[in-house]
């Protein structure tokens, strides 16, 4: 997961944290933990994250080393 390359799209899309946890129905706490890779994402909300951003993959994201 890299975080960093997750805030700079949502940065770029104007999408707040608290937008996309409201989206995904996911407290801050969950979603921090899983963007600091201790727990992970679901397919279900790695999809809706890639809508409502709209990346075109979200390999570099989401499938990061």
């Amino acid at each position: 997961m890299d975080k960093a390359l997750l805030q700079y799209e949502m940065n770029k899309k104007g999408i707040t944290t608290a937008i996309i946890c409201e989206k995904l129905d996911m407290s801050r706490s969950a979603f921090y933990r899983k963007c600091n890779g201790k727990s992970e994402f679901t397919q279900k909300e790695i999809q809706a994250i890639i809508d409502l951003l709209e990346l075109d993959s979200p390999m570099a994201i989401f499938f990061a080393k």
